[in-house]
């Protein structure tokens, strides 16, 4: 497992610490993030029909962030409803549009441990280049940004700086 680091704008909230482990299948790849703190005091989103869903990240959600050749991306938004989106962009956020994959999402709660696993399939060739990311709303409404590490200035999960895993061939 790797170790999300709080944006260092961010101050300290309910959730004191978020680790992520991703690897790649012969159709995808399989992620698990795990949030530990004060759950009771985040908003977990309430589980939903499974499917795709846009603007998930506005609350509670992980995120990759998958590039092959450094300029291209795949973002995949996971919740813990069970919702998800996938986006592919041709630059840093540019040329966005829907993204061919298919997500189970496994979610599992307790007051102090937030787990979400996530089965993709969908193309993602390697070697490549991998942002793990979480937001976790408070339950002052204030969203706090969790990544492998952050570019300096405001949380941006685009940035290149972000995608600091390497996954070889």
């Amino acid at each position: 497992m790797h170790s999300l680091v709080l944006h260092p704008d961010c101050a300290s909230g309910s959730i004191h610490s978020i680790e992520a482990a991703i690897v790649p299948t012969a159709d995808g790849c399989r992620a698990t993030f795990v949030a530990r703190g004060d759950v009771t005091k985040i908003a977990v989103p309430t589980v939903a029909t499974p499917g795709r869903f846009d603007n998930l990240w506005k609350t509670t959600c992980f995120e990759i962030f998958w590039s092959h050749d450094g300029t291209s991306y795949r973002e995949f938004n996971l919740s813990p409803s069970t919702r998800w989106a996938c986006y592919d962009f041709d630059a840093f956020r540019e040329g966005m549009r829907d993204a061919p994959a298919e997500v189970e999402i496994a979610v599992t709660v307790s007051d102090s441990e937030l787990r979400l696993t996530a089965e993709i399939r969908s193309t993602l060739p390697v070697p490549a280049t991998v942002a793990l990311n979480g937001i976790i709303e408070d339950e002052d409404g204030v969203n706090r940004f969790w990544a492998l590490a952050f570019r300096s200035g405001s949380p941006e999960f685009h940035a290149s700086e972000c995608r600091a895993l390497e996954l070889p061939a």
